[in-house]
């Protein structure tokens, strides 16, 4: 557990007193650590933007980093083939497999994020799922991670009449506001024409990769 008390209150920019509160009454995750309170920072952010409570670590970029991150260098070695899964929750636990974080922990507690932000409402365009706006999985990374998943079999994620999904896009970031500026970028990629007339074949990763390079 990375954070105490005075950095969880810091970083909400709330007295401790309520952050004790929190605790006791509105159930954020905190951990009793030698008669002390510690928090998992990915934990406390999640909480904290699910209940839409402004967190400064959430809108800023880490230092010294801006916007300038590039889909196409991000989604390197990072694009799945064949990604495995008989229902959505299947699926997003083979997606959250696949994104490259530090430990099995990190892994099975994006799974729960991402199932957790699915059941609140999918956002699927012609078989594709992608991200929401309002529902940005953060973690302690220190450079978003972007993941772009061709399932091996299609699976409904809304109402059983609606397209199924053949891919996954996932996007991890370290605060909402690079969230949201690879959102932008993800939804740029996704109106041209040629980028998804390559996501339809499947196209190679080479392939896909040069297409969003030009795309910029």
């Amino acid at each position: 557990m990375d954070l105490s008390l005075r950095d969880a209150a810091k970083i909400l920019g709330v007295p401790e007193s309520r952050i004790s509160r929190w605790i006791k009454d509105e159930g954020l995750p905190a951990f009793m650590i030698n008669g002390r309170y510690r928090f998992n920072r990915v934990d406390l952010l999640e909480w904290a933007n699910h209940r839409r409570i402004p967190a400064a670590a959430l809108y800023q970029f880490p230092e010294g980093r801006g916007a300038s991150y590039r889909l196409d260098s991000l989604l390197e070695g990072n694009i799945h083939y064949d990604v495995p899964g008989a229902d959505k929750k299947d699926v997003l636990a083979a997606v959250a497999e696949r994104l490259p974080l530090a430990s099995p922990r990190d892994k099975a507690l994006a799974a729960q994020a991402l199932w957790d932000r699915e059941a609140r409402g999918a956002t699927v365009i012609d078989g594709i799922a992608i991200p929401h706006a309002r529902s940005p999985l953060i973690f302690g990374v220190d450079f978003p991670i972007v993941t772009l998943c061709f399932l091996r079999n299609a699976v409904s994620f809304k109402e059983a009449d609606d397209p199924p999904v053949q891919i996954v896009w996932t996007l991890v970031s370290p605060t909402v506001r690079a969230h949201l500026a690879l959102l932008e970028k993800v939804a740029a990629a996704l109106h041209d024409a040629d980028f998804r007339r390559l996501l339809g074949k499947p196209a190679p990763a080479l392939e896909l990769l040069a297409r969003l390079r030009q795309l910029g």
